[in-house]
């Protein structure tokens, strides 16, 4: 029997890198990483640095092209038959989002419609998953979380893109019968996170004895608040997906076909922080800030509704606060602080 091929796009950024861990520990595949190794990415540092890659090489084929543009013939020929495609790829810094709007929506875009049409050449693809956010719904009011399907309104040129991205996967199954999957997930935490994120960034003003800035509504008086969850926990979900041929899962029809993938707890930025700077063992200096009224677009707090993928059997393996704690000492290993800094 032959094994499966699993295509994984921007496998070399933050989240990608766990898949990759996790799919070389917990199946057979073969996995192809697909990314252009942008900034974001440190080359191929993240997937030097998991610790089973190096006796499982031979199952991880590299290939360095610009999804923006259409994947070439010798390409296709290289990777041949796929039976699973994730879509990782995407720009998904938001405030890059809002000084250069247009090439970051052309690129999540065109990444999207060119993987899609690729699909659509690939005669033996099972699944296409396309990974979004829970951004696409905007800001979420105290006691309301998002259920799949459920109406877009997105605040800001990330989401927007990112909306887009979900809307065309929809139109091209609807039209030419792809077997596609969305998945939106609200705030990834874990190791290998690039040093601009919130969690390291925590990690190194701690250490440091910086100042820590907590997004914070207009009167600096509540923090904005995220269901965290571990890199881990999102492939994991994304490989029960791909695992389990649900009747929920056949077309992209309203909610069929989309899971929210949400942490089990939501947290405010300075009650994240606080804990952080508990495992660091050293004390959060720390300022409210009001990033909303200076730049709009950035939302106090989104929610999704997690009971879907609940209910078809799957749970989370690990709890945040044993995610947080982890992480932390990982970060704090000295071969492994170079993530928290700029390299010199």
């Amino acid at each position: 029997m032959n094994k499966i091929n699993c295509a994984i796009t921007g496998a070399t950024g933050f989240i990608g890198s766990h898949f990759i861990e996790h799919y070389l520990k917990n199946t057979d595949w073969n996995l192809i990483v697909l990314d252009k190794l942008s900034y974001a990415s440190q080359g191929y540092d993240r997937i030097r640095d998991i610790g089973c890659y190096k006796e499982n090489q031979d199952r991880v084929k590299f290939f360095s092209c610009d999804l923006t543009l259409p994947i070439s013939d010798g390409i296709k020929q290289e990777i041949g038959n796929v039976d699973y495609i994730i879509n990782l790829a995407s720009e998904s810094h938001v405030d890059n989002s809002i000084s250069n709007p247009v090439p970051f929506i052309q690129n999540n875009v065109n990444l999207t419609l060119n993987l899609l049409e690729w699909a659509r050449e690939l005669k033996e693809l099972k699944k296409f998953v396309q990974f979004s956010t829970d951004e696409v719904y905007s800001t979420a009011p105290v006691g309301t979380n998002y259920k799949e399907g459920d109406r877009h309104n997105p605040g800001n040129p990330y989401s927007a893109s990112k909306s887009a991205q979900e809307s065309i996967c929809r139109a091209y199954s609807n039209t030419y019968k792809l077997p596609i999957i969305i998945t939106n997930t609200m705030n990834v935490v874990g190791e290998r996170q690039h040093m601009e994120k919130f969690v390291p960034m925590i990690i190194r003003k701690t250490l440091n004895g910086d100042v820590v800035t907590i997004h914070s509504n207009k009167d600096k008086t509540k923090a904005g608040s995220r269901f965290y969850i571990h890199a881990r926990n999102v492939a994991d979900a994304v490989l029960y997906l791909l695992n389990n041929n649900s009747e929920l899962m056949d077309n992209i029809d309203a909610s069929k076909g989309q899971f929210n993938i949400v942490g089990e707890k939501e947290l405010d930025n300075l009650e994240l922080a606080k804990i952080i700077s508990s495992f660091t063992g050293k004390e959060l200096k720390y300022e409210m800030v009001d990033f909303h009224s200076s730049r709009p677009g950035h939302d106090l707090r989104y929610g999704l509704n997690g009971d879907k993928l609940k209910s078809l059997g799957f749970n989370y393996h690990n709890n945040l606060e044993e995610s947080l704690k982890k992480t932390v000492e990982w970060y704090l290993k000295d071969e492994n602080k170079k993530w928290l800094y700029e390299k010199s």
